[in-house]
């Protein structure tokens, strides 16, 4: 009862909060006039759909009307506009598309207010951007949605599933044939995002390392016109944001010895898919109100159900029934018997028992699933990367699991069980940090008493959704 009051009061506050931000930023705007709020720089993969959408339903939830996108004559370039009829302003915000590294850089050089990344910051970028404000801080790093990397090729192509090593050799040039894959013979195409794409940046992260793309793969600044280009060409191969799969087939893919999966809504979610990455919106530390206020807003439910409309996987956390596989533990299947997996995984910062800025902003949306479920039985399942002794790699994951365990017991939250399953269940390679970062992780899974179990989630997420194509 407690925990109910608390949520509603809550949701009375924040909602308070949000109209009082919304008119001190609508009524102190000159009237009889044109005014530019903030702009957008960084990621095509955000700033095609993604940002245009959120700012166009932001506007009309705000009152605004005659709501449009207007180009502005540069190319991947657009303004988002409404009208406030009352003070009779022309309001806008600019959106440049031109990749995630120009977003940082518009942050730098105060032409940005919010720098659009589909890639974390680098260090080099964070390190140039310490005048301005920590930008791995809470307050500044902002996860807006969970997008995937859907390796792509010709619907006729009978290749199902590939591993991030074989997707490498075929994007580096060592693999040139798909006889050599076991697929039919005939020369590979290579489709590429270009060098400012955080898209580029992603992949060349999570698939090429150090290897450098083959000359003569095709490039594109925009991933409809790469997928349209795959999906026309019987040998083609390209990589795409989830929401710009089209009419090409994305394929499973697998890092080392984990399972293949395809991109589905459970598995792009909790960041298992070996291709699935965040889309951030990074801020200074003080920001204009408006600034603010959209930020908000996008990371709200409304918010969120826009980045379900435009494609990609929002953070809204559901129950679904995993797809199970035999190579399950026995007292895992045990422990999450009749129950069902919520879609968010917590994982951590590096070195560190801290959740991580999604995992902070992760424990606040299931403290108001559980709120509105007060009859939910709560499993937290850690897991993690193997250490020199099995005893030791489990003890460490049974450890993540109590760490998130005693930060819902401070929002009056009592999980029912809190336990560790060492490195069973790889997500991702063990070679490189990053892969031995995505194993460290707490899934959480539910159980419902008397409630219907949805079915398994099986479909990959781009057939899913509305917007992908």
């Amino acid at each position: 009862m407690f925990r109910q009051l608390s949520a509603v009061l809550l949701t009375v506050l924040f909602s308070c909060l949000s109209l009082v931000s919304q008119a001190s930023v609508l009524d102190t705007l000159p009237s009889d006039s044109k005014v530019r709020l903030f702009a957008i720089h960084g990621s095509n993969t955000i700033g095609e759909e993604l940002a245009p959408n959120l700012l166009q339903k932001w506007f009309r939830d705000a009152g605004l009307s005659q709501v449009r996108i207007e180009p502005t004559g540069v190319e991947n370039e657009r303004l988002i506009s409404g009208r406030h009829e009352k003070l009779r302003t022309r309001v806008e915000v600019l959106v440049a598309a031109h990749g995630s590294g120009t977003g940082y850089r518009s942050l730098l050089d105060g032409s940005g207010d919010i720098a659009a990344s589909s890639r974390p910051i680098k260090d080099k970028e964070y390190d140039l951007l310490k005048p301005v404000a920590d930008m791995r801080s809470f307050a500044t790093e902002h996860v807006v949605a969970i997008d995937g990397l859907a390796v792509i090729v010709h619907p006729d192509n009978p290749i199902s599933e590939l591993s991030v090593d074989q997707i490498a050799a075929i994007f580096s040039g060592a693999v040139q044939d798909w006889s050599e894959l076991g697929g039919f013979r005939g020369a590979i195409h290579l489709h590429a995002r270009d060098d400012k794409s955080g898209t580029w940046d992603s992949f060349k992260s999570m698939v090429l390392d150090d290897q450098p793309l083959a000359a003569n793969a095709l490039r594109y600044e925009s991933t409809a016109e790469l997928s349209d280009a795959v999906a026309a060409q019987p040998g083609a191969i390209g990589f795409v944001g989830l929401s710009s799969v089209r009419s090409a087939k994305a394929i499973a893919v697998y890092d080392g010895t984990s399972r293949a999966m395809l991109p589905n809504k459970l598995t792009v979610a909790t960041e298992d898919y070996a291709l699935a990455r965040r889309l951030f919106l990074y801020t200074r530390a003080q920001v204009k109100p408006a600034v603010e206020e959209f930020i908000q807003f996008a990371l709200a439910d409304a918010g969120q159900q826009i980045v379900a409309d435009t494609g990609f996987v929002s953070q809204e956390v559901m129950a679904v029934l995993p797809e199970f596989y035999h190579e399950l533990p026995q007292e895992f299947r045990q422990l999450t018997e009749d129950a069902q997996r919520l879609t968010l995984n917590f994982r951590f910062e590096q070195g560190s028992a801290r959740l991580d800025n999604k995992g902070l902003k992760d424990l606040q949306r299931l403290v108001r699933y559980l709120e509105a479920q007060p009859q939910a039985e709560l499993v937290l399942v850690g897991f993690g990367d193997p250490k020199k002794t099995e005893n030791r790699s489990q003890l460490l994951s049974k450890l993540r699991a109590m760490s998130v365990r005693r930060e819902l017991v401070r929002e009056g939250i009592y999980p029912q069980a809190s336990v560790g399953f060492g490195d069973d269940l790889l997500v991702a390679s063990v070679e490189g940090e990053d892969g031995r970062l995505k194993n460290r992780r707490v899934e959480v899974w539910v159980r419902t008493p008397g409630a219907q179990i949805a079915p398994p989630a099986t479909q990959p997420v781009m057939n899913n959704l509305a917007g992908a194509e």
